[in-house]
């Protein structure tokens, strides 16, 4: 049964003192994951890219040519610009306090809210810099304006002194910020070169109109110490870079840029297609990375897929009428960068774009060009509609395939305990829940939709795959009742078009044990079925911790913090707020467990992605390897994170 708490401090000495109100940048400190998205080695980088995005923005809008990042021996980072620089002269608002101390000390404070000063921009909250300052425990900022230099010092946040005039600049104009990440806040993690110098080039390549140098006083032994990067071709000649000497199906790419007709703003792409790889996408909007996609990208693949169609019915050919988005990013390498005003994305760390107008912008601004690209070059057009259509073809071949080997699977593995699958014949739409337990399993079984929602429950926990013999692999009743479920092979007999589900979700409990399971079986989904990742197939639920009723209101908080808040806020009923604790899976009825972590519309999922610019196996190596000293280690570093611990 779950726990009834009276109240969310445990005690009866909850007044008015209890609030706390955190004031300026302590919200940072507090919860760095808020605003950067954690304390790990990509939150570290991404404060690198919140600088450097402001530099960008300068160039962006006409008023910077020139950029200079360099790295220091002692870990700190300088990124320079020729723009603009910050205003240094007092604040209307702020009486005695700078412009340039307004905008490094105050969240939600900058030049790009009302459009003035920036028609786009890759900053958007007014956060980027005051988070840097935050989580450093030394800012130096210089700007050189009206032909005399201002600096002003910061340590964690809060101003070392006045801005103040620090000599003549006759020939030098714009802002340099030098920042050096808090031991407090990243431990031992350094900044490293190798993934600073891929952001910078890739900067350099998303606007045309800008030069970027880049320096080095660490030698990692594989990053020049020195380089400038200046590209006129930009994405074209990115993707030319990338692809190499592989073998394409047109000689140039289909690239350009084009200027929006009814907004702000513009769209520049590249696209090739390629037998020799697997295809990707790369989209940035505002030359900010958009790594999880989003309206733009919607509105690119929407063209092409339109304008591929459309040249198929031109040359009668009528199978062109069955290819997919899935059919033009098998084999398409393609890069995506978009201009707009005030774009909205999926948190603060903008991985995701989520502006609606940008997918008829970019989509408009393209789909023409295409017609056109297609209809000049018959030759390349003729060999990419050959190659989709056989795409196709395949794909509608293993869908067949796939329905009749579902009816075989469903009864081999139709044991007690064991799958419960759904309806439904084809993949499109399905999701497979791995659950902990028959208890658990039973509820999810009450809960599930079952034309598109299958189980597979699990004994326990699965066997650690790192380090484990192939025999102990292919002898273990788990995986290979997890590998029958999935109808696909492990390692290099993985084949994705043979994944019986378009979601996999590990449904475990909210604790220390199903935390530890949900490890085990990324570890598993990771070293033997790595492109299921790639491809977005892999998530995680989010079952909540806690129930709050007050009368007929009833709300869900997936953590403490989140309970104490509702709590305190309330439901909107009358009466005491009970508050119940799920100890289990097993413990929520089907009703909690459909509403808050099964059905589409009302529950949370966290798709499960890799960071290919993070060194995620050596992670995977430390955390589930079999040398324990590493893990000890990783711990050990990591631990001051941890406020609290709910075992």
């Amino acid at each position: 049964m779950a726990d009834d708490l009276l109240t969310p401090t445990g005690g009866q000495d909850y007044d008015a003192s209890s609030i706390e109100v955190l004031e300026g940048l302590e919200p940072v400190r507090k919860r760095p994951g808020m605003y950067i998205g954690g304390t790990d080695e990509r939150a570290l980088h991404h404060l690198v890219a919140e600088v450097l995005d402001n530099s960008m923005d300068e160039a962006v809008a006409g008023h910077a040519n020139r950029i200079e990042v360099e790295l220091h021996a002692d870990g700190s980072c300088t990124i320079r610009d020729n723009g603009r620089g910050i205003p240094t002269d007092p604040h209307p608002k702020f009486p005695g306090k700078s412009a340039l101390e307004v905008i490094l000390c105050t969240l939600h404070a900058g030049g790009k809210f009302s459009g003035k000063a920036y028609q786009t921009s890759g900053g958007l909250h007014g956060v980027g810099i005051s988070v840097v300052n935050a989580l450093s425990d030394h800012v130096r900022v210089e700007v050189a304006r009206d032909r005399q230099i201002m600096a002003q010092e910061f340590s964690r946040g809060i101003p070392q002194g006045p801005v103040a005039p620090a000599g003549a600049a006759p020939n030098r104009r714009g802002t340099s910020v030098t920042f050096h990440p808090d031991g407090q806040i990243f431990g031992t993690l350094k900044l490293k070169p190798a993934r600073i110098h891929k952001l910078v080039r890739s900067k350099a390549y998303l606007f045309s109109g800008v030069e970027i140098r880049w320096k080095s006083a660490i030698d990692d032994g594989e990053t020049p110490t020195e380089a400038t990067f200046h590209f006129p071709g930009g994405l074209a000649d990115y993707l030319k870079e990338t692809l190499g000497t592989a073998a394409t199906y047109a000689d140039t790419p289909f690239a350009g840029s084009v200027e929006f007709k009814d907004a702000p703003g513009k769209a520049e792409w590249a696209i090739n297609w390629t037998p020799a790889r697997d295809g990707f996408i790369q989209s940035y909007c505002n030359t900010v990375p958009t790594p999880e996609g989003g309206t733009h990208e919607a509105g690119f693949w929407a063209a092409i897929l339109k304008g591929i169609r459309a040249h198929g019915e031109r040359v009668s050919n009528k199978k062109a009428a069955n290819i997919t988005r899935e059919d033009l990013t098998a084999g398409g390498c393609a890069l995506v960068s978009c201009f707009i005003a005030e774009p909205e994305f999926v948190g603060q760390t903008k991985d995701r774009l989520a502006t609606n107008a940008a997918q008829r912008l970019v989509e408009n601004a393209i789909r023409d060009r295409f017609d056109t690209w297609l209809a000049a070059d018959t030759k390349a057009a003729t060999a990419i509609l050959d190659y989709l259509v056989l795409r196709a073809e395949e794909r509608l071949r293993r869908r067949a395939e796939k329905e009749t080997q579902r009816k075989s699977a469903t009864k081999k593995l139709r044991l007690p305990g064991k799958l419960v699958d759904c309806t439904v014949k084809t993949r499109d739409g399905t999701e497979l829940f791995i659950v902990e337990g028959d208890s658990a399993g039973g509820s999810a079984k009450m809960a599930r939709k079952r034309e598109t929602q299958a189980l597979l429950p699990l004994r326990g926990k699965i066997l650690n795959v790192l380090g484990a013999a192939s025999s102990k692999l292919g002898s273990n009743q788990e995986i290979s009742d997890l590998c029958q479920a999935l109808g696909v092979g492990m390692g290099s007999k993985f084949v994705l078009d043979d994944l019986r589900y378009d979601k996999i979700i590990i449904m475990t409990d909210a604790d220390v044990d199903g935390a530890h399971i949900a490890s085990l079986l990324m570890t598993f989904f990771y070293t033997q079925m790595k492109p299921m990742i790639d491809a977005g197939h892999l998530y995680l639920a989010c079952p909540p911790l806690f129930r709050l009723t007050q009368g007929a209101h009833r709300a869900y908080c997936l953590d403490e913090a989140e309970k104490d808040a509702l709590y305190k806020k309330g439901l909107g009923g009358k009466g005491k707020i009970d508050v119940s604790r799920f100890k289990g899976l097993g413990e929520m009825d089907a009703k909690d467990l459909k509403e808050t972590t099964m059905n589409p519309a009302t529950r949370k999922l966290i798709r499960v992605r890799i960071d290919e610019q993070a060194e995620t196996g050596e992670l995977v190596e430390r955390l589930m390897g079999k040398k324990p000293e590493l893990r000890f280690e990783y711990i050990s570093q990591n631990a001051k994170f941890v406020e609290e611990l709910d075992v």
